[in-house]
């Protein structure tokens, strides 16, 4: 079942937007200064994780559900953003795993749950009317 534009452009731009946020708060948590530039370098490994999982896992299909969709960006591009920054020459350590396991599962599904709710919420109205 193929979604249309209209429903996996925006959640890929949510997508995108959220690791963004999540690199933007941990830049400024650790005063790391230049938090625009500076969350663009924090986040490419991430965002090169999330492009590959929605290709792999063909994500525009059902962008809004939370399995397989969710997980599976979430979970792929914590695996390959790790990868990508232990490559590279970033820090990959274990607080900071969990940490990004973590603040992009709550990124990355909670926007999903959320969105879930607000069409359940449609729904049920259209029923009434």
């Amino acid at each position: 079942m193929q979604s249309s534009p209209r429903t996996w452009v925006p959640a890929a731009i949510g997508d995108l937007v959220l690791i963004l946020v999540f690199a933007a708060i941990g830049r400024d948590a650790h005063a790391r200064g230049d938090i625009i530039t500076g969350a663009f370098a924090t986040a490419w490994p991430f965002l090169a994780g999330a492009a590959g999982a929605w290709l792999l896992l063909r994500v525009w299909r059902q962008p809004l559900a939370l399995w397989p969709s969710g997980v599976g960006v979430w979970l792929v591009t914590v695996a390959v953003g790790m990868a990508l920054r232990a490559i590279t020459g970033q820090t990959v350590v274990v607080p900071f795993v969990i940490v990004a396991l973590l603040s992009l599962g709550v990124f990355l599904l909670g926007f999903r749950a959320v969105a879930a709710l607000i069409r359940r919420g449609r729904r049920q109205r259209q029923r009434r009317a």
